[in-house]
């Protein structure tokens, strides 16, 4: 696999038919997508991302073929590198037993860390895409192509966040391994450990001026038009959303490995982003940074019109469409009763 299959090479990205303009009597070229110019960390990152791509891909190649000789051979252990339907159904179910038993302290502190996560995540989407390019496609290419970062280390650091949890603890009643007060004492801590979490992201990102430019601008952007839908549509919305992000999480759990894990959660992230459905930790972040930047919202404003409506959405999506659907496929809701 060659890098320029991967994604579009520097030169690949150079404006097309645009041909010359004249500036101050010099002539100067385009040299990236919407007239940008001058600074090429933005081509430095997509290659970058590229490359990143390219060797996790012959890393995974390697690994496989490493695989295919031990079991050639008749030794060594397992070579599955993707559980099944019911394994993965299983260690959701187990996870939730964890989730139970764990002290509200690990349970927020986990949150916490998830909701810096989504919001480190959410930054660099808005610096690099909001100083990518005019045209807002572009801009949302880009958010939805770095923005799954967060789920990864998320998943793969132990973090919590309140839209998985709100699956894997539903499938915990389903399967009889936990009460409804388990389940609402889990998503209350994680919901506010996560508010928190992205708050500090906020703050720091304030604080240090990153909030300028084309981020300041794609950040008021991006939160006026969240804000700017019917209650119903955004429940809609976030129902959408979070059954895309509960499957990541799905996929995450069935992969056995870091390459396939990476690739398990960057699709479907990916995919909620560039539709514009609604993520309430991500929102967490992303409305506080609006705020922050200018617009012309108050508090509640973004409570009501955007941040409630997500959280109903998001819930619904985990406990019944996506908790519900695996046990009722995997798990209790599926068999019948003994008589």
């Amino acid at each position: 696999m060659s890098l320029a299959f991967v994604a579009p090479s520097v030169a690949q990205l150079e404006v097309r038919d645009r041909g010359h303009r004249v500036e101050g009597g010099a002539t100067t070229k385009a040299t990236f997508v919407g007239g940008y110019e001058g600074d090429q960390s933005v081509n430095h990152a997509l290659t970058s991302m590229a490359a990143m791509f390219v060797v996790a891909g012959g890393v995974r190649w390697r690994e496989r073929r490493q695989q295919v000789t031990l079991r050639r051979a008749g030794g060594g252990p397992s070579t599955a590198v993707v559980g099944s339907p019911q394994e993965t159904y299983q260690e959701l179910v187990d996870k939730s037993e964890y989730l139970r038993d764990q002290h509200w302290t690990k349970t927020f502190h986990a949150s916490f860390m998830g909701g810096a996560y989504v919001g480190m995540a959410g930054l660099l989407s808005l610096v690099i895409g909001g100083n990518m390019a005019s045209q807002f496609i572009t801009q949302k290419a880009v958010f939805a192509a770095l923005f799954p970062i967060n789920l990864l280390l998320v998943l793969t650091t132990g973090g919590q966040l309140f839209t998985g949890n709100s699956a894997t603890m539903a499938i915990g009643i389903y399967e009889k391994k936990c009460t409804t007060k388990d389940l609402l004492r889990n998503w209350s801590i994680a919901y506010i450990g996560n508010i928190f979490g992205c708050l500090l992201i906020d703050a720091v990102a304030t604080y240090t001026g990153m909030f300028t430019g084309g981020a300041q601008e794609m950040a008021v952007h991006t939160v006026m038009k969240k804000c700017s839908a019917t209650f119903g549509q955004t429940v809609v919305k976030g129902i959408m959303c979070n059954w895309l992000v509960c499957m990541a999480v799905w996929l995450c759990t069935m992969a056995k490995d870091l390459t396939g894990k990476m690739v398990g959660v960057w699709f479907p992230i990916s995919m909620f982003i560039a539709i514009g459905f609604e993520h309430s930790v991500a929102n967490m972040f992303i409305l506080p940074a609006g705020v922050f930047s200018g617009a012309p919202l108050s508090w509640g404003d973004i409570l009501v019109k955007n941040l409630i409506p997500v959280t109903i959405g998001n819930a619904i999506a985990g406990a019944f469409v996506v908790g519900a659907g695996m046990s009722f496929m995997f798990g209790k809701l599926g068999k019948k009763e003994d008589k």
